[in-house]
């Protein structure tokens, strides 16, 4: 019988520089994993720390990391060819079945691009799949702005919507809360709509008023709860809240369920 505890080494296979703070390693990993589901990456002395999944390839995958801490400041210091601890995949991720067929809108805050990236990054490849698909991405600044190639991508096939917090003057692009967007959406169907969305918990609060604002019902929307992750397995307790173990019932949640979970 596996034992969930013990970890893997996994090669660096390339490492992305997005900023001064956050890197994505694609890591060598063959077996079945979901967007939005997140690995525990360790390396022993330091400790280990949840990195949610930001894209899923052949025989890799992605894991975007802010650094922030002891742990990540350490797997900064690692390159291609190196390797690192995983274990997972955890947590129930994005059920792509759910938006297919769906005017799918994703609203995105920053870091919280990366667990949803690879809802975005399947349906700008499969385009048929959905009657519609609408990005709307926050960042801090230009500075902070993550994927840039992949939006580059993105903008091609679908309807996308990058907006910052500030920006020196001049900036060319959009520049606002997320929250500034989501009135001016042209939803065609609201029974056939799907929304996601992902962020700091006062960004999905505030957007999700929105988002019901519009008529859309409280089932049509999927958030991601990623606050308080610890172990990964539902042992030490750190992530509950109330009844619920984050990353064992989450930490993707129906709007519905996901409401309640005020920590």
């Amino acid at each position: 019988m596996k034992n969930e505890y013990i970890p893997q080494l996994s090669t660096i296979q390339e490492v992305i520089r997005h900023t001064d703070l956050e890197y994505t390693f694609r890591m060598e990993f063959n077996g079945q994993v979901k967007p939005g589901q997140f690995f525990e990456v360790s390396i022993p002395k330091y400790g280990e720390a949840p990195i949610s999944v930001s894209g899923i390839g052949e025989g890799t995958i992605d894991l975007t990391i802010r650094r922030v801490g002891k742990v990540t400041g350490e797997i900064f210091e690692n390159y291609v060819g190196d390797r690192l601890f995983l274990r997972g995949p955890y947590g129930n991720g994005f059920e792509l079945d759910d938006y297919r067929g769906k005017e799918l809108v994703v609203v995105a805050g920053g870091t919280g691009l990366s667990p949803v990236k690879g809802v975005v990054d399947y349906f700008a490849h499969h385009t048929g799949e959905a009657k519609k698909v609408t990005l709307i991405a926050g960042f801090k600044s230009p500075q902070n702005v993550l994927f840039r190639e992949d939006f580059a991508f993105w903008e091609k096939q679908i309807n996308v919507i990058q907006t910052v917090d500030t920006a020196p003057e001049g900036y060319q692009g959009n520049v606002g809360m997320v929250t500034k967007y989501i009135p001016d959406l042209q939803l065609t169907d609201i029974e056939n709509t799907a929304f996601i969305c992902v962020g700091p918990p006062v960004m999905i609060k505030f957007t999700v008023m929105e988002i019901l604002k519009l008529g859309v019902p409280e089932q049509k929307i999927w958030v991601s709860h990623e606050r308080k992750m610890c172990c990964g397995l539902g042992k030490c307790g750190h992530c509950k809240i109330g009844d619920t173990y984050i990353c064992l019932d989450g930490p993707v949640f129906n709007y519905v369920d996901g409401k309640e979970l005020i920590d």
